[in-house]
């Protein structure tokens, strides 16, 4: 079966109680979008207040991607806070 490696990083980690997850890749055509419903509607309503806001950077790969990004079988996927710098 696909599968796909979820990362929490940071305060999204802290927030949500988990540092990773392993889910089955649903479909080949499954978008980081698709991803994200899914992660919302099977666990508690805080998740979409934490996985849904504005400026959650998503990666896939170590790459930053857009929620557009089609999964690939064994990706790795990081959910995690804006980074700043000075």
């Amino acid at each position: 079966m696909a599968m796909l490696t979820i990362l929490f990083f940071a305060r999204i980690r802290e927030q949500l109680g988990v540092d990773q997850l392993s889910l089955p890749l649903s479909s080949a055509t499954m978008t980081i979008d698709d991803l994200l419903q899914q992660l919302v509607t099977t666990n508690e309503p805080y998740w979409a207040e934490v996985l849904l806001a504005d400026n959650v950077v998503k990666a896939v790969n170590q790459q930053v991607v857009k929620t557009g990004h089609v999964l690939s079988d064994d990706d790795e996927v990081a959910f995690f806070p804006p980074v700043t710098g000075g």
